[in-house]
């Protein structure tokens, strides 16, 4: 494990930093001793545009870069516009890293996304079995463009010897999480649609799918922690899985939401629906062993959190 960072002495900016992770993610960071976090924010940086990337760079003089800025969506959202959800992704990433070593960042942490692996990969996921196919399709643009980071973060660092890093979350979840039902993710969506549910009186829910594919979640606060590790701890272009290791159906997902939620009514699978990648579990072994970082977070612990605070949001008009 290399000599880590001292955070206090650095001064780090986190892209997407108001956003689900990003909240989390800076918190935690100021747990770790950071003293000077930059938050760019859109409109005024729009980082698809290099001018602004440039500005932001001058603006901040950071020594640590966090990419988290993405355009995300569950699978619906990702059908209905790949095209921008592969420029615009590829477009951020590829220009912030370029940029970034142009102007001597010292260093840069790439966040990717669990949806680069290709589609049949063999459970649980290991970072060597990246580039063995092609990503799911129903999100391919999106995985691909952002995994184009890994490739420029190893050609960067071949060429000329800059310090990137590309870390690979599972699925996130948790409190401040997207509940729009026309871009959110599983469980937010499933979490609104039982509480809307039991406020309507309705006895059934609509489900996507069959509800037999499998996926791996990671509460956002342990997904921070690892993130934190990573930007103190970690040199290697080599990419690092950031996960719990717990793998559930959507299925018994959809069930145990809805018991704890207590939605009584029936699950109605729309088997029309696509399922997306049949099965997601990672081998978190390499981030252990790398920068010390396990999940600790309970999966039903983390999903009463997630409920209670979506609850208390519809409660007070914000849902």
């Amino acid at each position: 494990m290399d000599k880590a960072l001292d955070l206090a002495t650095k001064r780090i900016c986190v892209t997407g930093g108001a956003g689900f992770l990003g909240t989390h993610l800076i918190r935690r960071l100021k747990e770790h001793g950071a003293r000077e976090i930059f938050v760019p924010q859109y409109p005024e940086y729009d980082l698809v545009r290099e001018a602004d990337i440039i500005r932001m760079i001058d603006t901040a003089k950071p020594d640590i870069i966090i990419h988290l800025a993405a355009k995300v969506g569950g699978i619906g959202a990702n059908r209905e516009k790949p095209g921008e959800f592969f420029y615009d992704n590829l477009m951020m990433g590829v220009q912030l890293i370029h940029q970034a070593w142009l102007k001597g960042v010292e260093k840069f942490v790439a966040i990717g996304t669990i949806c680069a692996y290709p589609k049949f990969t063999p459970i649980p996921f290991k970072e060597e079995d990246l580039w063995n196919g092609y990503p799911e399709e129903t999100n391919a643009p999106y995985g691909l463009a952002k995994k184009m980071l890994l490739v420029q973060s190893q050609a960067y660092r071949e060429q000329y010897g800059y310090n990137s890093i590309f870390l690979l979350p599972v699925n996130l979840y948790g409190p401040g999480d997207n509940f729009n039902p026309a871009t959110s993710h599983v469980i937010p969506a499933l979490i609104r649609k039982y509480l809307e549910a039991k406020e309507q009186g309705a006895n059934e829910i609509v489900a996507w799918g069959d509800g037999t594919p499998t996926r791996e979640f990671i509460y956002v606060e342990d997904a921070a922690e690892g993130i934190t590790l990573a930007t103190e701890r970690y040199n290697s272009s080599e990419p690092v899985n950031i996960g719990s290791s717990f793998e559930i159906s959507i299925k018994d997902l959809t069930e145990t939401i809805a018991r704890l939620t207590g939605f009584n009514g029936t699950i109605r699978w729309d088997t029309t629906k696509p399922n997306g990648q049949p099965r997601r579990k990672l081998d978190t072994t390499r981030a252990r062993e790398a920068f010390g970082f396990e999940a600790k977070t309970d999966f039903e612990e983390g999903l009463k959190r997630t409920i209670a605070w979506y609850a208390n949001e519809r409660a007070n008009g914000r849902g």
